[in-house]
């Protein structure tokens, strides 16, 4: 589990608990999409439904991964 500090819409400095695994498809999520890990967290925190950040930012990859693969 790593910590990860993150500034949300170019403001809000906050901190994020991910297991490395997650970190690191968030790292690649942020790359294929051309933008900053911050940028990223941004719009998952704007329309995330859960109260929790971290878990928001995997239920995010999780679909997002399961597009990529839709017969996973």
């Amino acid at each position: 589990m790593k910590k990860k500090s993150v500034v949300i819409a170019g403001r809000h400095s906050t901190s994020i608990s991910l297991e490395d695994e997650f970190l690191t498809e968030l790292e690649n999520i942020a790359k294929q999409k051309r933008v900053s890990i911050n940028q990223l967290v941004t719009e998952i925190d704007s329309k995330r439904e859960h109260k929790n950040l971290s878990s928001a930012i995997r239920i995010y990859i999780l679909r997002y991964l399961k597009n990529q693969n839709p017969e996973a």
